[in-house]
């Protein structure tokens, strides 16, 4: 919906406002549409607008009520619901945005406002009687939020950029999130982040920053997998997460004054947004579909799927194929719009989908998360059939790579202990799951699918002032899920509730029992021809060999064979190298102060001047 940064000064001084308006030039693709700047005391608060929900001047932020301001990237899709409650506890509305509704909850619940709010979000508001910032972010991580902080002050922001063009961040690579992106297919879990100077909120945390520096933060909610007390049949189970996803789809279509379409990649999970959404009554259903070029292994689209949803439903269908020209010149562009590197080759997919999505709306929804929890991946079957501990049996099968081999991709500056096992057996530990793979899917519903699929839909899809909400991921739909029998979940190859629900809708058995599909883009897994040689400048580059963070014996092994080093999530090493090394080199060697465009919409500077 929008990007959202802010400044905090503890050492007296007023936040400098050429500062505050470099954050929210690089932030301008978030939100298109208008901007604005607040700065009162030690506080400085910038946003970037797309306007979604009550697209009036009264919807404008930062917004400002009495004491407090805010800004907010996100949707509420409960903010009708919240807006009558607390009319009826006496507050009162002048505009008809969630961005107010969160204002009221705060001044009416405090600290536990998040609890109260269904959704997308993160935000920060500043409350002058208290002298304190108060920053959140949604149950599920679905819209992101960065900070910096030091002696002097605290620095928010919806992606690293936006912190880095505000000068004085420490860029040097933390060694133990490279061991986690090199190692956990560049996951780096909250609140790290590969760069020693930036951190980021958990999902499902508060954090209160007051004026003099004192920190406090609090996770306001956690995902059991556990059965419920009352045991339930198979088509109890099936009844209620039909309804829970038919409600979470019909929600993401009505809380907007805007049309919503659908990303349909031509899978399972997509094609069911489709179903539920004619079941729903919708109507004049806008659906998008990307393909690319083949490869003899593998074909790059999915569109006799896609097409024939579409034509069943009576879509209003717009589908692209994309040549390799284009992906490979656009390449560095997609790179550089990653808050952080990102390794799936559907990264690149998404970017250049969301550009011709654009065109024709500014909401989508997509079918994100289906596959994390309801055990849609082939790799959790293969750990149900292994022997071991958890971390062995998790290890095997989704590490990119064993730590002996992470010592072999890195140099000695890098060395250190396993410190991505060490995680994942910390996180495999905690309680609340009844058996491993509810113990794996809870972990990738908490942690994996942030850091990841999340990450990637949101930063992709926003870098051209889209918005990608994200069904599977409500947290109602989650919590059902997670309480769900794992042999349901996996049974018939995964997603077995999903493909019973589908088959009531009547979607055609080709696309319900076709093998997992996703956005292909070939050339990114089969490395031959311009994009080896694109990769090999790359790796090969001076910049690389001065940064001393990738071992050039072991980048030469990946260069002479890059189709023979591939994950055991069947991605190309070789890809996952270079990738990391042009996300360093155009974000952190080629940060100019002021990136953006400000000139693409009005910026309107709020008062200078006390509460």
């Amino acid at each position: 919906m929008c990007g959202i940064c802010g400044e905090l000064r503890f050492d007296g001084n007023k936040p400098d406002r050429l500062v505050l308006t470099r954050m929210v030039s690089a932030l301008v693709r978030r939100g298109p549409d208008s901007g604005g700047l607040y700065t009162t005391g030690p506080i400085s608060l910038g946003h970037r607008r797309l306007a979604i929900i009550d697209l009036s001047e009264r919807g404008h932020q930062p917004m400002i009520d009495g004491n407090r301001a805010i800004v907010f990237n996100g949707t509420i899709y409960n903010y009708r619901e919240l807006r009558k409650t607390l009319q009826g506890r006496g507050h009162v509305f002048v505009s008809d945005s969630d961005t107010e509704v969160i204002l009221k909850a705060y001044a009416e619940w405090g600290e536990r406002c998040p609890e109260h709010l269904h959704g997308m979000f993160a935000f920060a508001l500043w409350d002058a009687s208290r002298q304190a910032l108060f920053i959140a972010r949604d149950r599920l991580g679905i819209k992101p939020l960065y900070y910096s902080v030091n002696s002097e002050c605290l620095r928010i922001a919806s992606t690293v950029q936006a912190l880095l063009v505000a000068g004085g961040i420490d860029t040097r690579i933390d060694p133990v999130s490279l061991h986690h992106h090199v190692t956990l297919h560049a996951v780096v879990p909250a609140p790290r982040t590969l760069l020693k100077g930036i951190r980021k909120l958990p999902p499902a945390t508060w954090m209160k920053i007051g004026a003099d520096g004192q920190l406090v933060s609090q996770h306001y909610w956690r995902l059991e997998a556990k059965r419920p007390p009352v045991p339930r049949t198979e088509a109890e189970w099936i009844e209620a997460l039909h309804h829970e996803l038919g409600q979470a789809v019909q929600r993401r279509l009505r809380v907007a004054d805007v049309p919503v379409g659908i990303l349909l990649s031509g899978g399972l999970d997509s094609s069911l947004l489709v179903a539920l959404l004619a079941e729903s009554g919708a109507s004049d259903i806008q659906t998008f579909s990307i393909g690319f070029e083949d490869t003899p292994e593998e074909s790059g689209d999915e569109f006799q799927y896609s097409s024939l949803i579409a034509e069943r439903y009576s879509t209003l269908h717009h589908q692209d194929r994309i040549g390799n020209d284009e992906v490979l010149s656009r390449l560095p562009e997609a790179v550089q719009a990653m808050a952080e590197p990102m390794v799936a080759q559907d990264a690149i997919a998404f970017y250049l989908l969301a550009e011709r999505v654009s065109r024709h709306i500014k909401v989508v929804q997509t079918g994100q998360g289906a596959d994390e929890i309801l055990g849609g991946y082939f790799w959790y079957h293969r750990m149900e059939m292994t022997l071991g501990t958890d971390l062995e049996r998790f290890r095997t099968h989704y590490f990119d790579r064993t730590h002996d081999e992470f010592l072999e991709t890195v140099t000695p500056l890098f060395y250190g202990d396993d410190h991505t096992s060490k995680l994942i057996a910390e996180r495999l530990a905690q309680p609340g799951a009844d058996t491993f793979m509810d113990r794996v899917l809870r972990m990738d519903a908490n942690m994996l699918i942030v850091d990841d699929p999340i990450k990637r839909v949101d930063n992709m899809t926003m870098a051209w002032g889209l918005e990608a909400r994200v069904p599977y991921l409500d947290h109602r739909v989650v919590e059902l899920a997670a309480s769900m029998p794992p042999d349901l979940k996996l049974r018939g190859g995964g997603k077995q509730p999903l493909k019973t629900i589908a088959r009531g809708l009547l979607l055609p058995d080709s696309v319900i029992d076709r093998p997992k599909g996703y956005f292909p883009v070939p050339a990114l897994k089969y490395i031959r021809g311009p994009f080896l040689e694109f990769m090999r400048e790359i790796l090969t580059s001076k910049a690389c060999r001065d940064r001393n963070v990738f071992s050039m014996s072991y980048v030469a092994r990946l260069l002479s064979a890059p189709e023979q080093n591939m994950t055991p999530l069947r991605g190309a090493k070789l890809w996952h190298a270079a990738l990391l090394e042009l996300w360093l080199q155009l974000n952190i060697d080629r940060t100019p102060a002021g990136t953006g465009n400000p000139s693409a919409a009005p910026l309107i500077v709020g008062p200078e001047e006390p509460f």
